[in-house]
């Protein structure tokens, strides 16, 4: 923990801590059960198609909701990128920041672990956190940092062809179909790693191809703080993202590889980080391109505490803050003016949703910025 302030100064990309925290706000959302008070309110028609895209798609396909994933990161690749150029400046050496490096790795595989033990309310070995994902797939993206544009780009693409051939070569007894729930080769190394499976189909060995969205972040960090215009960084973002959408939905529709979230495959790997580049350009254009920054603090007081938000609101926040805000709000609102059991619990989502946002604004105000 820090009690120093970063303040925006002059060439400070504003854009990367406001796409953060609009990440951060909308995962913090989602364990406040705002989407799903919201289904529940539009279970039919237009507003249900909208909710829905709040919601990983089951399976073969892609929504809204399936790009935060890519989106947190690839900005933990960008925020990599711009720590270690400012540590390089003050003659911090590779070495020296590589055990920096894989110690904030240890500790996030020790978060991410950690958090399956508190949604099981036991111990348990379980390896999907993002988190987890994030220790393995930071390293990978650091070990390339110094490496050319077309090394990284070429590596990162290696990971995704391994990907491919994982998933079509290795066909053991039971999971020996490379594209179906729970019968595939991440699924069978589910087995090898944890003994078991996840009953929606997530597999760890995604940290395979998500490490190409790390390595991706990198060198859009790397764009984004040279000393190129920003027409060249906006034109690069959106080239590279036209070119990924292209990639990844022309595998899906041409039947070589589908679009699944859960297993990362190579083709969602390149239409995701084409949705989120695109994203990126859009949020820098706005923010540091036209310089409209007047509300940008509403996003970046989550963002300054990102992962502290993130263990928060899936520890204390699900196990407890809900529950208390439900009593005085939506569940007052029951007892005493009658209130339909899905409004108010809309109503009580929405106040916890507020309340943690209000922890990270007090946090900011203090100038308090938890880091890993």
């Amino acid at each position: 923990m820090t009690n120093q302030a970063n303040p925006v100064s002059t060439g400070r990309i504003i854009s990367l801590d406001v796409m953060r925290g609009i990440i951060m706000l909308l995962l913090c959302a989602e364990s406040c059960h705002v989407y799903i008070a919201l289904s529940k309110m539009y279970p039919a028609g237009p507003l249900a198609a909208i909710v829905g895209q709040f919601f990983h798609h089951p399976w073969h396909g892609l929504r809204f909701w399936d790009l935060v994933q890519p989106a947190f990161m690839l900005m933990a690749g960008a925020a990599m990128y711009i720590s270690y150029s400012r540590k390089l400046a003050k003659g911090v050496s590779w070495n020296d920041n590589l055990k920096h490096v894989l110690w904030r790795s240890f500790k996030l595989f020790i978060c991410g672990t950690a958090l399956h033990c508190v949604y099981a309310g036991k111990m348990v070995w379980e390896l999907w956190n993002v988190l987890t994902q994030l220790s393995v797939t930071s390293i990978i993206a650091y070990l390339i940092i110094n490496r050319s544009f077309t090394f990284q780009v070429a590596v990162s693409l290696v990971l995704l062809i391994l990907t491919e051939v994982l998933y079509r070569t290795v066909l053991m007894p039971g999971f020996d179909q490379p594209f179906v729930q729970h019968h595939n080769f991440g699924a069978y190394m589910d087995t090898v790693l944890m003994g078991k499976i996840n009953s929606d189909g997530w597999v760890a060995i995604n940290i395979i191809p998500t490490a190409a969205h790390t390595i991706w972040g990198v060198l859009a960090g790397k764009l984004l703080v040279s000393a190129a215009t920003s027409n060249y960084k906006i034109k690069a973002l959106v080239l590279c993202g036209l070119i990924a959408l292209s990639l990844g939905f022309g595998l899906d529709w041409g039947g070589i590889t589908p679009i699944i979230k859960r297993i990362s495959t190579s083709s969602f790997a390149l239409a995701s980080a084409g949705w989120v580049l695109l994203i990126l350009a859009a949020i820098y254009w706005l923010i540091d391109v036209k310089q409209n920054i007047k509300h940008a603090w509403i996003f970046t007081v989550m963002g300054m505490n990102a992962i502290f938000i993130y263990l928060f609101f899936e520890t204390v926040g699900m196990q407890w803050v809900n529950g208390l805000v439900n009593i005085f709000t939506g569940g007052m609102l029951q007892q005493f003016f009658n209130t339909p059991a899905h409004i108010a619990a809309l109503i009580s989502a929405l106040a916890a949703w507020i309340a943690e946002w209000g922890l990270c604004y007090w946090l900011y105000k203090q100038k308090i910025f938890f880091k890993l």
